[in-house]
């Protein structure tokens, strides 16, 4: 079997390495525009409009369809996708990303269909999966897809000129709708990685990671909220507030997870660290709308911390199980762990200080191409080789 024919077998294998590689491209083609060096997409859809929405709908999406692929067949006992479907969805992301890139030369309706096909085709798929065990705290998820998708609907209506449409409320409710994704999948995950990790180097049960209950529910109803609120016409300082308390929500459940135990263990410290991160964006996005702060820097605390910095730690430690090899991340992966963690705080701090916004965005940009690109060099390999025996 080649590579090209492998990268098609598993979901994680194809869009793990497609969330790699153009999160390389669209940050460094971003980078380059900022810094005057080359044009981003503009002629319908402004650089900053293009850049926006693909990292949300372009690069998170594409994280997100090789985790579900991945990991619902593990939870419902359900086969697995097979090639072809995976090479159609694949194929369908990536036409969203041609058309939105030729925004300006394609009829608007067009992007739309294209751009807005991939998420009803992979979230059809994963209902015939889950539908054969059919737990609510799974088929929740189908939600939330749902809710990426209707921002990202939202987006294109603007983008066609209809009347209802926004993209300044889509792309935020799309940004939030995967934070939220993220907070329930990292509140299952985190803490149980890390108490595994603890019992198998015999570290006393008193010391493992602890979750309450009653945290977790509020989290929940919080995280669904949330989006759904800003799609919706509610106040903003309502929003505002829902937001400051989900933060706090999120702090108060991470410092129950023993992440001092974790740091010198970096594929178990890197989700630590994109909680931390989604807490601290929420904070600063519900303290900027009551009129604390910049929300263009709490956004992308949330997008470069807490999307990019879980997604990364999420894919890594999933192309390394499911390739057969030790869960240990490599040196470059780990180094993109921290990078990715700077790189968020380098942007928040260039949107907070006016006179560092082009130098330390320039940076952080650089940040994440490095990252991005040290995870696709050094897990290329487990991507597009065999899985390991044994």
């Amino acid at each position: 079997m080649t590579a090209l024919t492998r990268i098609f077998t598993e979901g994680f294998r194809i869009f793990f390495l497609a969330a790699g590689l153009f999160g390389v491209f669209a940050i460094a083609v971003w980078s380059l525009d900022l810094a005057g060096l080359a044009d981003a997409p503009g002629r319908s859809v402004s650089p900053l409009g293009w850049h926006a929405h693909e990292m949300v709908f372009g690069y998170a999406t594409a994280a997100i369809g090789g985790f579900f692929l991945t990991a619902v067949p593990n939870w419902t006992g359900a086969p697995g996708a097979r090639q072809g479907y995976i090479a159609l969805a694949a194929g369908l992301w990536l036409a969203g990303r041609i058309a939105v890139w030729y925004a300006g030369a394609l009829p608007p309706v067009w992007v739309a269909v294209l751009d807005l096909a991939f998420i009803p085709v992979l979230s059809l798929k994963l209902l015939s999966q889950l539908v054969k065990r059919p737990k609510p705290q799974n088929m929740m998820f189908l939600l939330f897809l749902g809710l990426i998708w209707a921002a990202n609907l939202m987006v294109h209506l603007d983008w066609i000129g209809a009347a209802w449409g926004d993209a300044g409320t889509g792309l935020r409710a799309g940004l939030l709708a995967v934070c939220a994704m993220i907070s329930v999948l990292g509140g299952r995950v985190t803490p149980a990685f890390t108490r595994n990790a603890m019992k198998r180097e015999g570290v006393d049960e008193a010391r493992w990671p602890v979750s309450d209950a009653r945290l977790e529910k509020a989290a929940l109803i919080l995280s669904l909220a949330l989006p759904l609120l800003v799609l919706l016409p509610v106040a903003p300082v309502v929003t505002a507030a829902v937001a400051l308390v989900f933060g706090l929500a999120q702090i108060a459940r991470l410092a129950r997870w023993r992440w001092r135990w974790c740091l010198t263990r970096p594929i178990l410290l890197a989700l630590h660290m994109g909680l931390a991160m989604l807490a601290a964006g929420l904070v600063l996005w519900g303290l900027a709308g009551l009129g604390l702060g910049s929300e263009v820097a709490a956004l992308h605390v949330l997008g470069i911390g807490a999307v990019g910095g879980m997604t990364l730690a999420v894919m890594s430690r999933a192309v390394l199980g499911h390739s057969g090899r030790d869960l240990v991340a490599p040196g470059p992966v780990a180094a993109g762990y921290a990078m990715i963690a700077c790189a968020g705080l380098l942007r928040w701090v260039a949107g907070t200080v006016p006179t560092l916004w082009l130098a330390g965005s320039l940076m952080a940009g650089l940040l994440w191409v490095l990252a991005f690109g040290l995870f696709v060099a050094a897990l290329w390999p487990a991507l597009t080789g065999p899985r390991v025996a044994g």
